[in-house]
């Protein structure tokens, strides 16, 4: 899949604070119309990228400095739609692990350990790289069928 052709592209930085993941979504939302996806589409590639760019602000740069937070759109051949998360924090230990639902690395905080597993029921791959002190990087990608071959 990652060998496709890439028709359009989006690069942008912006720093690892809450108020920007309402940016991130609105980013991808716009870029991703020009695959003409469904409302629901949209929400479920919006709420990916809202866990992904979450882990970055809360577990990727815990007890750091406040880095930035890289995003990459593509959009591939066969209307297949690329996102790239990536921070420069501290890294995952086990990603392995890290993706087991309910797994958490903060369990002293409010949260339920299910960001991966958000991703990949509404993506249709995720591949996440990191390495400790260096950062980590989420891909995802969705194939859109075009509204001619979608079932009304």
């Amino acid at each position: 899949m990652f060998n496709l052709k890439v028709i359009n592209e989006i690069k942008c930085s912006f720093p690892a604070n809450s108020r920007n993941e309402g940016l991130a979504r609105s980013l991808v939302s716009a870029f991703s119309a020009q695959l003409d996806p469904t409302a629901g589409e949209i929400g479920e590639i919006k709420t990916a990228v809202s866990e992904a760019v979450t882990n970055c602000i809360v577990h990727g740069y815990r007890g750091c400095a406040n880095g930035n937070i890289e995003l990459v759109g593509r959009i591939l051949e066969d209307n297949v739609l690329y996102i790239k998360i990536r921070d420069k924090g501290c890294g995952i230990a086990d990603v392995k692990q890290a993706m087991e639902p309910l797994y958490t690395s903060a369990p002293e905080e409010e949260r339920a350990g299910l960001g991966f597993a958000v991703m990949e029921s509404f993506m249709d791959r995720v591949s996440v790289k990191s390495s400790l002190n260096k950062g980590t990087s989420v891909i995802m990608t969705r194939k859109i069928p075009p509204a001619s071959e979608r079932q009304e």
